[in-house]
């Protein structure tokens, strides 16, 4: 149950501002390149946990985020 594909443009949310990647990475613009899958959904009942999207910013670094702290980008929209 991906919420986003590669190539796909996103922001990074963190919303936790005591998280340690908050500072650094919240509102992030990026790109998704590259989509793995792992057992989290089955410790924490959620399928969607299982799912980690890497995302390099438009500055050329990259980490890898659950699918709670990536949104789609502001790009383009209204907001």
């Amino acid at each position: 149950m991906q919420r986003f594909a590669e190539g796909e443009r996103v922001r990074v949310d963190i919303p936790d501002e005591s998280d340690p990647d908050h500072e650094r990475w919240h509102g992030t613009e990026g790109t998704v390149v590259d989509i793995r899958e792992d057992d989290a959904g089955m410790e924490t009942g959620d399928e969607r946990d299982s799912i980690e999207y890497r995302v390099e910013s438009d500055g050329g670094e990259s980490m890898w985020f659950r699918w709670r702290d990536v949104r789609p980008s502001l790009e383009g929209s209204d907001c």
